[in-house]
């Protein structure tokens, strides 16, 4: 299996995938809005082109091997926008069992699991369903289910010479380095022998809250940098307005009261052990 497509590769968590397969010798075909954006890499060939189009994702899956798929809902968008992780997902399984590829990933999420009684959010409901289509499609997949990127760090809670908080975290998130994930994105495609569906929780191994976090985070990186917290419940009223507001809210509440559990020992026998500690994510930064 050399020939991978994936969807989504330019992002946060897209590129260190799209660069640690090319880096491995795998043949990467990605799929990008727009050829401006494509970054530069012997072994990916970019093609432009979106999931509304099936003609275009035909051109993108055909002669291929297998799928990553890295699709996310944006925090501008509203239950009843079109979505990439649902219709977008709907169309590419489809044609993805038409081209027969021999297998597909699929990034999902391990805090989805918050969504209970007093927690209905339709942007989880919206995952968890994305996770049914790719179990049903009838496709050999993998499932990952991440805890919190360190990468958040800088791209979510950092804004210039400050990290902005909300709410108070009770539990500890098992934060992991993008990077980390990657390579084990790429040892899940080097397994022999595999069908059916294989599911793996990515964790970090050592578990922060995010006040532990961004205080960690603080410490190690050169910039000075300054805390600010406000109230969950201003950032909910703001959210009445304002959707970027709105999703942020859902989010910080899920992340604040999920009890998340180490689970990550098989994916570790399987895919390898994370390297990068939150000091040394940091330091770099």
């Amino acid at each position: 299996m050399k020939r991978i497509a994936i969807a989504g590769a330019t992002g946060m968590l897209g590129w260190p995938v799209a660069k640690a397969l090319a880096d491995n010798g795998f043949e990467v075909t990605a799929l990008i809005r727009s050829v401006k954006d494509k970054k530069d890499h012997a072994n990916i060939n970019w093609i432009e082109g979106d999931l509304k189009e099936p003609e275009t994702i035909r051109t993108f899956l055909y002669g291929q091997d297998a799928v990553h798929l890295n699709l996310s809902v944006k925090q501008s968008e509203r239950e009843t926008d079109w979505h990439a992780e649902e219709q977008g997902l709907e169309n590419l399984l489809r044609i993805a069992q038409e081209a027969r590829l021999k297998k597909v990933s699929y990034l999902s999420s391990l805090i989805m699991n918050y969504q209970a009684d007093g927690f209905n959010w339709w942007v989880f409901r919206l995952k968890q369903k994305a996770v049914n289509l790719v179990k049903q499609s009838g496709l050999s997949a993998i499932i990952f289910y991440p805890s919190t990127f360190m990468e958040t760090l800088v791209h979510q809670y950092k804004a210039g010479s400050f990290l902005i908080l909300a709410g108070e975290s009770k539990y500890k998130q098992y934060f992991i380095a993008a990077e980390d994930y990657a390579q084990q994105v790429v040892r899940s495609y080097k397994l022999p022998g595999h069908s059916g569906v294989r599911e793996y929780v990515v964790q970090g191994a050592t578990g922060y809250t995010t006040d532990e976090a961004i205080a960690l985070f603080k410490k190690q990186i050169s910039q000075k940098l300054f805390t600010l917290r406000a109230p969950l419940g201003l950032i909910r009223f703001y959210g009445k307005f304002i959707q970027k507001m709105n999703y942020g809210y859902h989010i910080l509440e899920a992340l604040n009261n999920y009890p998340e559990k180490f689970e990550a020992e098989s994916t570790w026998e399987e895919l390898g052990k994370p390297e990068i500690t939150l000091e040394k994510f940091s330091k770099r930064v």
